[in-house]
């Protein structure tokens, strides 16, 4: 095979590979729409190269512009979709005055003032420009990962692969006069490999991120609790073990609220378990609207709850208790009858020292026995303190002697 025609062929058909993985990636995980963005990015862009190697039947012009169109729509879908994925507004108007901007141009110097080597300007600058809005938008997310970082670093690359390489590659064997002298030179070698390179470094990324996204969404599957939408235990044990050890390390105060709602099994009994589940999904919402994003709430069993409250102090912790439990009970629930009252019982043990969850969470449980014990819909306070063990200082050997003369 000729080696031009490989070189040519190499860019359509990585992209193509990597068009259509991008998609069928997409069609097992339609909510994330960026994945078919991206396919359709690496897709056109194939369609690209190919129009830079063979000419349709209307004539070369056309052909060119066309081409360098499927470039546009790529680059613009590529960073829309890069920018997207991580949840920061598209600069729509940046990146369609950038590709429009370098169409136009192009189009200039290729019907209104022929010009070969300033068409390749127009349209490189555009792609740098495109690049350089991606690592704008990746700034401000670079420090998350080693794959934000990685994707800033490639657009910032790129966009000196556009500016730099274009200008000095051009300043040293240009300016160029025909297409047939433009594709034996090393600019378009290197710009084809360059591109190569960059669009399967960006890709790994890109693919690493949804991997990412799948494992994270994994993980939430798997400690959130799907009636209530709250962790479940085994999701509020790591995360409030985390949160325990943060507050240790800045001696911040912490609190937990144990709750359970009364009378839960005979209200399954007479209103049949969708209404309990309605219950549950109610008071978890109480519970996640109370806590804000610093609390920690899960439902840690059939009908009790926790919440472990930082920077809260016991004072604080019984009335957070107290406002959920008036909440609850003064609310209706969809699904019961008019008039049916709903009630929680709550336990609140605030933390002594460097206090493991374990042993608070055994006191706020003794809490919360009382309050059921003592006639429920109620908020009881743990005051008892964990066991300490008293150990003795050693003694110095002066002070033995001391204690030898008396």
């Amino acid at each position: 095979m000729d080696v031009g025609l490989f070189i040519a062929l190499l860019n359509p058909t990585i992209a193509i590979a990597l068009g259509a993985a991008f998609l069928v990636l997409w069609s097992y995980q339609r909510h994330r729409p960026y994945l078919a963005v991206l396919g359709a990015s690496y897709s056109v862009s194939a369609g690209g190269f190919l129009l830079q190697y063979f000419t349709l039947p209307f004539g070369i012009a056309l052909s060119k512009l066309f081409s360098n169109l499927c470039f546009a729509a790529a680059g613009g879908c590529l960073v829309a979709a890069i920018v997207a994925r991580y949840g920061r507004r598209v600069p729509y108007a940046v990146i369609s005055m950038l590709m429009v901007g370098g169409l136009a141009a192009f189009s200039w110097f290729m019907f209104v003032q022929p010009d070969l080597t300033w068409r390749i300007y127009a349209m490189n600058f555009a792609f740098g420009g495109l690049s350089l809005v991606a690592a704008a938008e990746l700034r401000p997310v670079r420090n998350n990962g080693p794959t934000e970082m990685i994707l800033f670093v490639l657009s910032l690359v790129s966009g000196a692969n556009f500016f730099v390489r274009t200008i000095v590659i051009v300043a040293i064997h240009g300016p160029f006069t025909t297409y047939d002298g433009f594709y034996a030179s090393s600019y378009w070698t290197t710009a084809l490999l360059s591109h190569a390179l960059l669009s399967l470094l960006i890709a790994l990324c890109l693919f690493t991120a949804a991997a990412l996204d799948v494992m994270k969404a994994l993980k939430t599957e798997t400690f959130t609790d799907p009636l209530s939408g709250l962790l479940n235990r085994r999701g509020f044990e790591e995360r409030a073990g985390l949160l325990l050890h943060r507050c240790a390390l800045a001696k911040f105060p912490v609190a937990l609220v144990l709750a359970d709602l009364d009378h839960f099994k005979a209200l399954n009994d007479v209103h049949g378990h969708a209404a309990g589940d309605r219950v549950i999904a109610h008071f978890a919402s109480k519970l996640r609207t109370a806590a804000g994003a610093r609390g920690v709430a899960g439902r840690v069993g059939g009908e009790e709850f926790a919440v472990l409250l930082p920077l809260t102090d016991l004072g604080a912790a019984r009335l957070f208790a107290e406002a959920i439990r008036v909440l609850h009970s003064a609310g209706g629930v969809d699904g019961l009858p008019p008039g049916t009252r709903v009630t929680a019982s709550f336990g609140v043990a605030a933390r002594t020292g460097e206090e493991g969850l374990e042993p608070l969470m055994r006191r706020a449980d003794e809490a919360l026995y009382k309050a059921k014990k003592n006639g429920r819909d109620s908020v009881r306070l743990s005051y008892e303190r964990p066991e300490t063990v008293f150990v003795a200082e050693p003694q110095r050997p002066a002070d033995l002697g001391k204690a030898a003369a008396r």
